[in-house]
């Protein structure tokens, strides 16, 4: 019999605990990134990515940090695919009869506004307000600087800010 079966088994048992205690974040941090109704399906593919290289990324100081990339990146990728999409429609029936839009599902007013942000600074309100993480480590997530992090949330915040006092004025 070749490799250590005992060692093989630590690694699943690594990767169980490692699931168990991430899977539920990178749901909600595939939803508020852009993943929207497909978070859950974004979440799982970032998990069967790590699965797939848990013997690298399993042996990386923080696994979890790999992961949230992947998951933005996966949401990210989802959100400008589903914005193509629409927009290829919309050319589609502008070429047609006029069509009355559905009315909008209800949404958190909060992060209705937060998908309105470009990508990356989604990405840094998210990081931030969902799972409370460091400018640190959402430098060390979004690959960026601490700075460039410090102004995508500064940045994320201001136009917040502004389309929330515009839905107030209302």
């Amino acid at each position: 019999m070749t490799g250590d079966p005992v060692a093989a088994v630590s690694v699943v048992e690594d990767f169980d605990a490692f699931y168990r205690r991430e899977f539920r974040a990178m749901v909600a941090l595939a939803a508020s990134v852009g993943g929207g109704a497909a978070a859950e399906d974004l979440a799982q593919e970032a998990m069967v990515r790590a699965h797939r290289n848990w013997n690298r990324v399993g042996g990386y100081d923080n696994p979890g940090t790999w992961v949230r990339r992947v998951t933005i990146n996966l949401a990210t990728s989802t959100a400008r695919r589903r914005a193509a999409e629409l927009r290829a429609k919309m050319r589609l029936r502008s070429r047609a009869q006029p069509v009355l839009a559905a009315p909008d599902p209800v949404h958190d007013p909060v992060w209705a506004a937060v998908a309105q942000l470009p990508p990356q600074q989604r990405a840094a309100i998210a990081l931030h307000y969902l799972e409370d993480r460091s400018v640190a480590d959402i430098a060390e997530i979004l690959e960026c600087s601490p700075s460039t992090a410090r102004v995508h949330l500064h940045k994320g915040r201001t136009r917040l800010a502004q389309v929330l006092e515009g839905a107030t004025d209302d």
